[in-house]
Parts: C-alpha cells; sequence; structure tokens
C-alpha cells in the first residue's frame, strides 16, 4: 500500500470498517496525500480532460450564457460569478474573455471560487492573469456557504461528480451499506458489506427501498446538500445556477469508478493518486431543489450547446484557422456535442428563481 492507504488502514485498525463516502474523502482531500491536494490533474499530461480543455468553445458559451442571464436579470451593478471546482480556471478564463463585448457586466462581477488545493488555486490565479484577460480580484474558498450575500451565478462543471458517495446493496437480511476495510492478510483494502444497518441508510429514498435482490444503490448527501443550499440562495436573492456532469435521472447503479492517466484503474488501489468519482443523479438533485426555485432540464450537454449556438463558433474559428487547425475545432465540436462522446452523458440542470425569465439553453 501506499502512504495514504497505510494511513487509512490504520484508521480502519482502529475504528473498524470506514464507507465508501469516508474513503473517497481521504482519497481526494487529504491535506498531504489527497488527489486533488497534491498534482495537477488536468490535461493530456495528467489524468482526464474536461469540456473546456477539450475547446475553448466551452468556455466561451457559458461566460455569453452568464452576461445574457445577467440582462435579464437587470443588469444589477454587483452580483457574485462563482464557480465550483475550477480546475486550472480554463473555463472562466474563457468566459471572461468572451465577455469582454459586454464591459458591464464583468464590472459588475464579484469572482468567487470554490477550491481547496493550494496547487490549484495558483493555476487558477495564473489563468486569470493573462493579458487578454487581465483578471487578478479573487476570492478563493473551501465552501460555498462562504460566498458573501447577494445575487449569485453559479457554475459547476464536472465538479458534484467526485463529491463523497455511499453505497448501498440489498441483500436478503435488508439494505446493508458497503464499507472498505482491509483484507485479512493486511496487505490491501477490500470491500465488504456492514454486518447491520447505518445511520446512512436513513438516506435511502423510498422508491428505491423496494429494488430487486442484489442491487446497488448511491447517494451523494454532500452534493444533494450542496445542491439544495445553492437553489435556496438564488431563489431567495436572484442570479441562477448552471450544474453541469456526467450522470443520468434516476435510477440507481454502482458507477464509482478511478481514472489515472486516462485510463480506468482499481478503484482501491493506490488512494490519492487516481480520481475518483461516481455518476450524478440528476433526480435526487431535483428532489433536493423541490419548491425553493425553479429547475429546468436537465438537458444533454450536446442539446444545450447547440441551443447556445455552438456549431456557429465552430464554424466563426474555422474561419480564420488553418486546415490542421479546423480540423481539431470540427473534432472538439463533435466531442462536446455528439451523443456518442459527452453529448448525452453530460447533463445540464438549470436552477432559477421563480417567476425569473427562462434559462438560455433549455428551450
Amino acid at each position: 500500500m501506499n502512504a495514504l492507504g497505510q494511513l487509512i488502514a490504520k484508521r480502519i485498525a482502529l475504528q473498524g470498517p470506514i464507507t465508501i463516502a469516508d474513503y473517497m474523502a481521504d482519497a481526494l482531500g487529504h491535506p498531504k496525500h489527497g488527489y486533488y491536494m497534491t498534482r495537477d490533474v488536468f490535461g493530456a499530461d495528467g489524468d482526464f480532460i474536461t469540456a473546456p480543455d477539450i475547446s475553448q468553445m466551452f468556455g466561451e458559451l457559458i461566460g455569453l450564457w452568464c452576461v445574457e442571464v445577467w440582462e435579464g436579470m437587470g443588469r444589477p451593478a454587483a452580483f457574485n460569478l462563482v464557480e465550483l471546482g475550477p480546475g486550472r480556471g480554463t473555463l472562466m478564463a474563457d468566459a471572461l474573455r468572451a465577455a469582454k463585448v459586454v464591459p458591464e457586466f464583468r464590472a459588475a462581477a464579484i469572482l468567487h471560487f470554490i477550491e481547496t488545493s493550494p496547487k490549484l488555486r495558483q493555476a487558477q490565479r495564473d489563468a486569470l492573469s493573462q493579458d487578454d484577460i487581465g483578471w487578478r480580484d479573487v476570492s478563493w474558498h473551501d465552501g460555498f456557504n462562504q460566498v458573501p450575500d447577494g445575487p449569485c451565478l453559479v457554475i459547476a462543471n464536472e465538479f458534484l461528480d467526485a463529491l463523497p458517495a455511499h453505497q448501498f446493496q440489498r441483500t436478503a437480511d435488508g439494505w446493508r451499506e458497503r464499507m472498505v476495510g482491509v483484507s485479512e492478510d493486511g496487505e490491501s483494502l477490500c470491500v465488504a458489506l456492514a454486518p447491520g444497518p447505518t445511520p446512512a441508510l436513513a438516506l435511502l429514498p423510498i422508491e428505491v427501498m423496494a429494488s430487486n435482490l442484489g442491487a446497488v444503490a448511491e447517494i451523494q448527501p454532500t452534493a444533494i446538500a450542496l445542491t439544495r443550499t445553492i437553489a435556496a440562495r438564488i431563489g431567495e436573492t436572484g442570479g441562477a445556477a448552471l450544474l453541469i456532469d456526467y450522470g443520468y435521472d434516476g435510477g440507481q447503479g454502482d458507477t464509482l469508478q478511478a481514472v489515472r492517466k486516462h485510463g480506468f484503474h482499481d478503484v482501491l488501489q493506490s488512494p490519492g493518486e487516481a480520481d475518483l468519482t461516481v455518476h450524478v443523479d440528476f433526480a435526487a438533485l431535483r428532489r433536493a431543489i423541490g419548491a425553493a426555485a425553479r429547475i429546468l432540464g436537465p438537458v444533454g450537454q450536446g442539446d444545450f450547446l447547440g441551443s447556445l449556438g455552438v456549431a456557429v463558433r465552430a464554424q466563426m474559428l474555422m474561419k480564420s484557422a488553418t486546415k490542421a487547425q479546423a480540423k481539431e475545432i470540427e473534432a472538439a465540436h463533435s466531442r462536446l456535442v455528439d451523443p456518442a462522446e459527452m453529448g448525452a452523458l453530460f447533463k445540464v440542470l438549470g436552477v432559477a428563481p421563480h417567476g425569473a425569465p427562462r434559462l438560455p439553453g433549455f428551450e
């Protein structure tokens, strides 16, 4: 076992098996060995590529989406522009570059990043200080609850999938939580079922309880609570949110996966050295929002970007591109919107106050 694996094994020896959620939290966020705390994980040289890394078009369209929503809000003189899990800052850099067409928007925006990694905070600072963006006034927070009062435009792209998840399996004795323990020889971590009910079982929705024997269910309480908090804030003070992630709209199953160097990796091997994610359950997010705010979608990422004019933007970029560059732009456009690529699995959920204009991209 690596260093973090040994620390987790010692914790299990002292306290007993831990939940999948606790394991994910340690593997991704441990202050010294956590995956996001110690390395630059994005892009071709990292472990995975997100939509902003694929093409500038993604961030540009999000930026113009924010401008249009801000205008629909009545062009407030000041508002919080919030991104959760900004990665290297690529999305926001492209968004603010595109927003230069409306200088009043940039003048009104107060930028907030929800980011716990010191390494990524520096990368975000560097991205925004580029000459063609020139943005240096950013506030970093460990959580959304630290964002000051006022209307908010909130962007979360591939953020919710990395929040801790509990897993449960239906057995002949009822639902039991999947736990992480240590193998009999003490050399590796392993998954086993809790011998009896655990507190997190109370999170299972009623409709899931009747699932067939052997069924597996996942619940992300942190994602659910965060979505509820964001929706309540927007419903009370105004603004909007875009929650973009891969996942499904209802249903259950084992979707926990680890990715390293752009390939799948054993979930329990070398914790802290691979990304851990689950597919987001958008139905659970919609239930969490309830009547607190208006819910739009989820819609497929391909349909969303198509409605915002991604094809037109691609054609504009190709006009001034070399033949090789044009081919890259065309490939990036396809990857973002094609149902066989990111267009269908990735979904977009919109949140707005009741009575507000319909958000762009959800027509």
